[in-house]
């Protein structure tokens, strides 16, 4: 399954909601192509940022179709797939209160697979206590072999703010730092403002 991931940063929330609700009105009356699946678009909780999540069953279909679309719309995007996800054992059904994407910059297949690698193992060696709002979390490698996407749904803000205080963080971030070729971007929180799948 390839997955097609743009963002940019925006004056405002102002400004950001008026690019989401343009994104959202273009995708809900163009005609997607068969091999598009579902298309998710978020607001960050600082408000200045937009993100835009689409899974498609190939990548042949997704650049045509939005690169005929207008204004934010046509947003260029990185084309991921999925390399693996880690749930943790008694995690919780219920709907993400927020999504957290955590990127690297990367040197290539080998480092990309060693940083998620390192990320899982490190996390589900902790105890349930450190994971506690985390619902799943899902590591997606560029097909270029720069960047690793860490898609991680939380219950809510505070669940992550908490995670973020624990040793089992820190101790994940001095894995991933102390690995060559790998460079942490950082992580933004955002919000869910629209989902669809495909009509």
């Amino acid at each position: 399954m390839a997955v097609f991931v743009s963002h940019w940063y925006t004056a405002d929330r102002t400004t950001a909601l008026k690019d989401l609700d343009e994104v959202t009105a273009q995708w809900e009356t163009a005609e997607w192509p068969a091999d598009i699946l579902s298309f998710s678009s978020y607001l960050s909780a600082a408000g200045d940022t937009v993100l835009t999540y689409a899974q498609c069953a190939s990548a042949t279909a997704y650049r045509p179709f939005t690169r005929a679309l207008a204004g934010p719309a046509s947003a260029e995007a990185v084309e991921y797939r999925l390399y693996r996800s880690f749930v943790p054992d008694g995690a919780t059904a219920e709907p993400p209160g927020c999504m957290v994407a955590a990127s690297f910059d990367t040197d290539g297949p080998l480092c990309q697979r060693h940083v998620i690698e390192e990320i899982v193992g490190t996390v589900g060696r902790e105890g349930p206590h450190a994971k506690d709002g985390l619902l799943g979390t899902h590591f997606h490698t560029s097909v270029d072999g720069t960047r690793v996407l860490n898609y991680a749904e939380w219950t809510t803000d505070e669940a992550h703010e908490t995670f973020l205080r624990d040793a089992c963080s820190g101790r994940a971030r001095a894995a991933y730092e102390a690995i060559p070729g790998v460079r942490p971007i950082g992580y933004t929180r955002y919000h869910l403002h629209h989902s669809a799948v495909r009509p």
